[in-house]
């Protein structure tokens, strides 16, 4: 049974699927145990995505600011201390983020996005919930930041989602201790150089995603992406590693409940 360790089942495109009990229900006859649902917004989005967590089973959720949202005045405001309270009081807020940096795209101010990225960080550290990070051309400051605000005798714990940067960041991310969850992006003919990044990480740091509804692995390539397809990724980082897809599978769900222990099936 596979987990989808990333995914938004609040986004309006995948409710062209359907309501979140149609998507989780497909999910869970396609093999798909339990997903986690990821916050974007605090300010306006975090009731939704914990009421679908509430109502679902083996539905967990995050909260956190996305840094394309970063420079929003709303998102500015949230502090640190009410991070750890909200995820205090839920007990369906397994993670923070998604946070991090993303230099591709110009929809946040990058000063805004780095001290987000670092408010994020401490509340982790606070609530000793494990982070949900985005990186996009951003490499080196993501790594710089999460490593100047760690500090000495702390333990971040996090993963790499949708991971598709590079050789140099990937040794970086393990050597903290970090997991690195691969998207259907490793699933692209033109996904090569992923793959092989893919295959050197080892079995016990590798998560399996969807970000739907984005980016929907081969052979659904151009659909909205569901939690019901993770299965088509997992194969694919099973076969790079020369074990079962059923293997991959447990393999996986352990290293997700492992790092996100919060986390009870039920």
């Amino acid at each position: 049974m596979w987990i989808d360790s990333h995914c938004h089942l609040n986004h309006t495109k995948i409710r062209d699927l359907g309501s979140p009990s149609d998507i989780v229900a497909a999910a869970n006859d396609a093999g798909v145990e339990g997903m986690l649902t990821i916050n974007c917004r605090m300010s306006d989005e975090f009731s939704e995505i914990l009421e679908i967590a509430r109502s679902h089973k083996n539905v967990w959720c995050t909260l956190g600011t996305h840094p394309h949202e970063a420079s929003k005045p709303e998102e500015m405001a949230i502090t640190q201390a009410q991070i750890v309270e909200l995820a205090h009081r839920h007990s369906e807020v397994v993670g923070i983020g998604e946070t991090g940096l993303d230099y591709y795209y110009d929809f946040a101010d990058v000063d805004n996005q780095q001290a987000g990225f670092r408010k994020h960080i401490q509340a982790c550290i606070e609530t000793d919930l494990p982070m949900i990070v985005h990186a996009r051309d951003a490499d080196e400051d993501v790594a710089r930041i999460a490593f100047e605000e760690e500090g000495a005798g702390t333990a971040l714990r996090g993963v790499m989602h949708c991971f598709s940067s590079g050789q140099a960041l990937a040794e970086k991310a393990l050597a903290f201790g970090f997991y690195l969850s691969f998207s259907g992006i490793v699933t692209f003919k033109q996904a090569d150089e992923l793959r092989e990044i893919a295959k050197d990480v080892p079995l016990d740091r590798i998560l399996v995603e969807t970000d739907a509804p984005y980016l929907a692995p081969a052979p659904y390539r151009g659909k909205t992406n569901q939690p019901a397809y993770v299965s088509h990724t997992g194969a694919v980082l099973a076969d790079l590693h020369g074990i079962s897809a059923e293997e991959m599978a447990k393999r996986s769900k352990d290293n997700f409940f492992r790092l996100f222990s919060k986390a009870e099936l039920i």
